[in-house]
């Protein structure tokens, strides 16, 4: 249901517009524009049905309403974007005075093979889109902790966030992900928040937690929980993350080796969370300290109670440019490495995606952290280094 109403005044507007333009374009071939908004009327009819009788549909169809009208919901910004630039291209054709008397001739022409090579352009940005969601990249990146650790120079560690199991990320999505976090030969794995999308018995009837059993790191996997553990039968789901064989860090400080610390923050969006400076207050700090917080939010917490490296999700890179722009300006980093004074931070995109199975402009991605620790002769730490 929330799927339909944060999507109906676009579904509305854009609708609307790609309607009135095609009208228009189509002008000269009055049955291809028939057949086109017929298929435009036929989209908002089968989105009206899943918006208003989503309690009595049947789970199949709900989830073909679901996926056809969110697929179409996305392609359409892309196709509103390419519709108001031919429109800025054919204003500025009308006004070229040059040329005026033979782009005029020829403007119908040009505005109706240019209004057809739109959608086609869109489906193959789709598809690219659908790849790059389903199929995650491995990222590597190389941090250095400038303090020593007895017995321990470095570490390989997977983090592993935003596998969203559910409608659209099932147990096939979960093989694939299991099987490339173990080609990494991780010491540790984390995925620090939302395994789960929306629904708990999506877990519960189809049991991914056989497939997560199947991780292999000698100190362990760890998980916390994220925003979408908090989004319907939050009980349920956390009895099931305590099946898959992780350790569950709820607001909690452990010790994966004698090493180093491992703190596990409840998710932002339970505020009465406890707060970063109460969890450490008998953490050794020369020992390196390691926080795993699902929002990348308040990052300075981090920096404040000398952290050393903290590890986030959550914001999928924006998934769908161009909501990657207004991440920036929302979030200290919604992406990538990030660093502050002598805090060190890593944001992942993640490796599943939420809702739609599509990333525009970004990919989903399998992030591997190679940690060193050693201190440098000036006390600082080496730069880091990505691939």
């Amino acid at each position: 249901m929330k799927v339909f109403l944060h999507a109906i005044w676009g579904q509305f507007f854009l609708n609307a517009y790609i309607a009135w333009r095609g009208y228009n374009e189509l002008a000269y071939r009055p049955k291809m524009r028939r057949y086109f908004l017929a298929t435009i009327l036929l989209e908002l009819a089968l989105y009206a049905t899943g918006l208003f009788f989503y309690k009595l549909l049947p789970e199949w169809m709900l989830d073909f309403i679901v996926i056809v009208c969110s697929t179409w919901y996305i392609a359409s910004i892309y196709i509103v974007f390419g519709l108001i630039l031919l429109h800025a291209v054919s204003w500025l054709c009308k006004r070229w005075k040059r040329h005026s008397g033979r782009i005029a001739a020829r403007l119908p022409q040009y505005r109706f093979w240019t209004f057809m090579l739109i959608p086609a352009v869109v489906l193959l940005l789709m598809i690219k889109g659908y790849h790059d969601a389903t199929y995650p990249v491995v990222k590597h990146v190389n941090i250095h902790i400038p303090k020593e650790v007895e017995g321990c120079d470095s570490l390989t560690v997977v983090l592993m966030c935003d596998l969203h199991f559910g409608e659209r990320i099932g147990k096939k999505h979960m093989q694939r992900f299991v099987s490339l976090c173990n080609a990494q030969k991780p010491d540790m794995v984390v995925i620090p928040g939302d395994l789960i999308d929306y629904e708990s018995h999506f877990v519960t009837r189809t049991h991914p937690e056989v497939e997560l059993r199947q991780i292999r790191a000698p100190l362990g996997v760890y998980v916390t929980l994220g925003n979408h553990e908090y989004r319907a039968n939050r009980h349920a789901k956390r009895r099931w993350l305590r099946e898959t064989g992780a350790t569950v860090l709820i607001d909690s400080v452990m010790m994966p080796a004698p090493a180093f610390y491992l703190i596990g923050r409840d998710d932002a969006i339970n505020r009465r969370r406890a707060s970063l400076a109460s969890l450490m207050k008998d953490v050794d700090l020369s020992k390196p300290v390691i926080l795993l917080d699902h929002q990348p939010r308040h990052m300075h917490e981090a920096a404040m109670n000398h952290v050393d490296l903290a590890l986030h999700g959550h914001t999928h890179n924006g998934q769908i440019w161009p909501n990657v722009l207004a991440l920036r300006m929302y979030y200290d980093c919604s992406y990538g490495y990030y660093r502050n004074g002598d805090t060190q931070y890593y944001v992942t995109a993640g490796i599943g995606f939420a809702g739609p199975p599509y990333r525009i402009g970004t990919r989903s991605e399998l992030t591997v952290l190679h940690l060193t620790f050693e201190k440098t002769s000036d006390g600082e730490g080496y730069p880091n280094l990505a691939d």
